[in-house]
């Protein structure tokens, strides 16, 4: 279960986007961080610079290792339609991310833990791998012990005022959720140019 654990703010200073969510660092420091940290705004970036930016921009988004991403994106591929789109509506569905959307958890760091703890099922299963890929049609409950129930109670107070997507119906009574239909681009509305992604690793 690696993932990404160093300071959050910086990353989101380096690519001037707020990936894990609002943040002050941002309007309080607008230039990357470091020592030179000002000035690197007047360098012109390379084509590749930028794809490269975009990508690590997905990978931090979800949470994610480079090793898993490149798998992910592999997968993609293989699949018939645009891999860019294909790509963006595959990490939406990993479970982790669901469970986000779904209010169940106010991050995707808590969800994917509350995953791997076991809170999580899916159509009555347990299961505890972030990434396991839901589909259309998953029902996505949490684990009907006080502790699991108490997380899921405190997370759904939480993000009360977080509009959920069309894409997944929620009852935030009985805590618990459902995949209506898969999620188009626009409702994912990514912080990235997936294209450049896609040219990156066609490289």
């Amino acid at each position: 279960m690696a993932r990404y654990t160093g300071p959050k703010d910086k990353i989101s200073r380096r690519f001037g986007v707020a990936i894990y969510g609002p943040t002050k660092a941002i309007e309080r420091r607008a230039f990357g961080p470091g020592q030179h940290g000002a000035r690197s705004g007047r360098k012109k970036s390379s084509d590749y610079s930028i794809a490269l930016g975009e990508k690590q921009k997905l990978r931090y988004q979800y949470g994610m290792l480079e090793k898993p991403f490149r798998r992910f994106f592999a997968e993609a591929q293989r699949r018939k339609g645009v891999t860019g789109e294909i790509l963006l509506q595959m990490l939406e569905l990993r479970l982790d991310n669901v469970v986000y959307r779904l209010g169940f958890a106010n991050s995707r760091n808590a969800s994917r833990q509350y995953v791997g703890h076991g809170h999580v099922r899916v159509n009555g299963n347990k299961v505890n791998i972030p990434s396991y890929q839901c589909k259309a049609g998953d029902i996505i409950t949490l684990k009907e012990t006080a502790r699991s129930q108490q997380l899921g109670q405190r997370a759904v107070d939480l993000t009360q005022a977080v509009p959920t997507p069309e894409w997944v119906s929620v009852d935030r009574d009985k805590l618990a959720g459902t995949i209506v239909r898969i999620p188009s681009r626009e409702e994912i509305n990514p912080l990235v140019n997936e294209q450049l992604i896609v040219e990156l690793y066609s490289r």
